[in-house]
């Protein structure tokens, strides 16, 4: 088991993230990089979410969120806030929220 610290982060990304499959995308990305949380569309346009796992993972996740994104995606920011070390991850999973 690794020793390595549990962050917890709330994320926003906007640009033209809906429609594009990006929860779909970073639903996978988020799992195979070990993480759990959601992601969801909100009413303003952008993709919101919550990523959980070793500080590493999230640090790569938010770096593909902030520059990645899927395919047909056209990310301009992404915006990080509320990150706090955890003693364990709140989700058993990662899942798109409708």
């Amino acid at each position: 088991m690794s020793t390595e610290q549990l962050l917890s982060v709330d994320y926003e990304v906007f640009g033209k993230v809906q429609g594009v499959f990006f929860r779909k995308h970073t639903q996978s990305e988020g799992k195979k990089l070990g993480l759990v949380g959601w992601v969801q569309n909100t009413g303003a346009g952008t993709v919101q979410g919550q990523l959980q796992g070793p500080a590493s993972n999230v640090a790569q996740m938010q770096q593909w969120l902030r520059t990645t994104g899927s395919p047909q995606s056209r990310v301009i920011k992404a915006e990080f806030k509320n990150e706090r070390s955890i003693e364990k991850t709140d989700f058993k999973d990662f899942k798109v929220v409708r």
